[in-house]
């Protein structure tokens, strides 16, 4: 997430009540977590097993709860407990704030669309022309959709991400400070659900279509035309190319990649990137031809047992 102006460290520093390394006036431009940090980014960071990794990454600022010695080119903040100093950051300049309508007086609606008796449509939402928002789905703030986008009942965009710390106490929510950004021509069927990026976008690409109960998990980003089907369940920082067919029921882990033209059968669970243009099924999905043979031999090993 960028600021809308960009703020110093020291003004960081006093505001969350850090101690700093670096040029007071040092810029920082806004927040990201690890997975989304570009230059000029503040980052967090409070487990010695990630430190090199937020100190080594793209992001120009990192808070941390070890005094270490700060890399050239980059400010580090200090804090005890640099997720909840980083919470009340993205508390700070994204908060919540209470809609006084079903259609908010300050979202954007193209030419042409149409929103559904019993649709909720949140503060700063952007719609293009000619769509369809069909009864009871909820749009949260910031949401952006492009042009002819049809989103069929009770789906939900814009949902917080499912992220959490675990403490001995119970869990700490990574409150949300992303967004959903639809491109043109997308169909989205009933029931789904699209988070919002813990920081960044996650995005559906061009022409892509949905069936129902598709859920998809914060900062995924999926190409144009790509076929989802019914109860598919996407995890978070996914990224799918352009041209996937994914069939129902399929489950895909976090932090993957499914190459272009990819085609992965129904009922099948994806723990490793897929490449390029391959047919895969199973659990976990290997290249079908693979699975296949594997099944055959499999319904053999009666007859084999047999004859011991």
């Amino acid at each position: 997430m960028k600021f809308p102006t960009p703020i110093t460290l020291q003004e960081v520093a006093g505001f969350i009540g850090a101690t700093f390394s670096g040029d007071p006036m040092f810029p920082v431009l806004g927040i990201n977590e690890i997975h989304m940090v570009s230059p000029g980014d503040l980052t967090f960071v409070d487990h010695p097993k990630y430190y090199n990794k937020a100190l080594t990454s793209k992001a120009s600022i990192v808070l941390i709860n070890q005094q270490v010695e700060c890399p050239e080119g980059k400010a580090l903040l200090f804090h005890d407990d640099p997720f909840a100093a980083y919470i009340s950051l993205v508390r700070r300049y994204t908060p919540f704030v209470p809609s006084s309508a079903a259609v908010s007086p300050t979202a954007i609606i193209g030419e042409g669309t149409v929103i559904q008796p019993g649709a909720f449509v949140g503060n700063h939402v952007k719609i293009g022309k000619n769509c369809i928002i069909h009864s009871n789905v909820s749009i949260y703030d910031h949401v952006v959709i492009g042009d002819n986008v049809v989103i069929h009942a009770n789906s939900v965009l814009g949902a917080d991400a499912y992220y959490f710390q675990r403490k001995p106490a119970g869990y700490r929510k990574l409150e949300s400070c992303g967004n959903v950004v639809i491109s043109d021509n997308v169909e989205i069927g009933a029931l789904c659900t699209i988070d919002k990026g813990v920081s960044g976008d996650t995005f559906i690409g061009k022409g892509t279509k949905f069936d129902n109960h598709v859920q998809v998990g914060h900062d995924t980003i999926i190409g144009a035309h790509c076929l989802i089907g019914a109860h598919t369940a996407i995890a978070g920082v996914t990224r799918i190319e352009d041209d996937v067919i994914i069939w129902a029921k399929v489950a895909i882990n976090k932090d993957l990649v499914i190459g272009k033209g990819a085609v992965i059968l129904a009922t099948s669970a994806v723990d490793k990137s897929l490449a390029p243009g391959g047919t895969y099924f199973g659990i976990p999905a290997v290249e079908a031809r693979t699975r296949w043979k594997e099944l055959a031999i499999l319904r053999r090993l009666p007859e084999i047992y047999s004859k011991l």
